[in-house]
């Protein structure tokens, strides 16, 4: 079945009417017709079995057939992504969005390649939410993702944000797989953490003050093999990583 979203705010009812976009998409593009089932995800864990009824001033209007709660993982991942080209960063967007994260904070780091005007930086997140909604439709994740505004580093680090474990991906000598991290969090704590960050860099990695910056504020350096990844690549692998990581001590008591 197709989906569609629409915010929690717009769910509320036994029906529910899609946006001019998504009613646009859905009778230009897909050709939905009436008397057709589909789904609607609002973002925040619940999903709406429909079907069409009618078209009311361009917008289609839907009856709820039954609501489904989807409960989403017991852990939170937050990307902490420098900002990379425009095509590359909407890449990372969409695959971070269908590997499952709670959010994306995209930072300005001094090679970013581009350098945004504080004006630009609200419309460039909107369009990065975009490609998360588009995303969660294709991947049927439960949770749409948060994508932050930009922000450079230093200001984001003087936020104090907090996790379980925050992670930096780094060529640099002394870095550990994530699977040691984890155990010795397990080791500690008693229990796996929940609230996950990974900073990824740009192309050529943040420079050594940056490096030193952010391992300061608590983040233990990853390794990511041996070969030297594109930014997307490294963003993708840590994402996927960290996911099996998760998954797999799900169910198990210990390491």
């Amino acid at each position: 079945m197709h989906r569609f979203y629409l915010p929690p705010s717009e769910c509320q009812g036994t029906t529910l009417t899609l946006s001019e976009a998504e009613s646009h998409h859905a009778l230009h593009v897909l050709r939905v017709r009436r008397g057709e089932r589909i789904v609607v995800l609002d973002g925040a864990g619940s999903e709406y079995l429909c079907v069409v009824g009618e078209i009311l001033h361009s917008r289609l209007t839907l009856a709820v057939q039954q609501r489904n709660f989807m409960a989403g993982a017991p852990w939170q991942i937050t990307l902490i992504q420098a900002v990379t080209k425009s095509k590359s960063m909407e890449l990372i967007i969409q695959k971070a969005t269908e590997l499952g994260v709670e959010r994306v904070i995209p930072v300005i780091s001094e090679r970013s390649v581009p350098q945004f005007a504080e004006a630009d930086m609200a419309k460039k997140a909107e369009k990065w939410q975009d490609i998360t909604i588009e995303a969660m439709k294709q991947c049927g994740c439960p949770r749409l993702p948060k994508v932050e505004l930009p922000l450079p580093l230093l200001p984001l680090l003087g936020r104090g944000d907090r996790f379980d474990l925050a992670l930096l991906s780094s060529l640099q000598p002394g870095s550990r797989h994530p699977r040691d991290y984890f155990q010795s969090f397990h080791a500690e704590w008693q229990r796996w953490p929940e609230q996950i960050a990974v900073w990824v860099g740009p192309e050529g990695d943040f420079t050594p003050a940056e490096l030193n910056a952010i391992k300061a504020s608590g983040a233990l350096p990853i390794t990511l093999g041996p070969l030297v990844l594109r930014s997307e690549t490294a963003a993708m692998y840590c994402l996927s990583v960290l996911s099996y990581e998760l998954q797999a001590r799900r169910t198990q008591p210990g390491p």
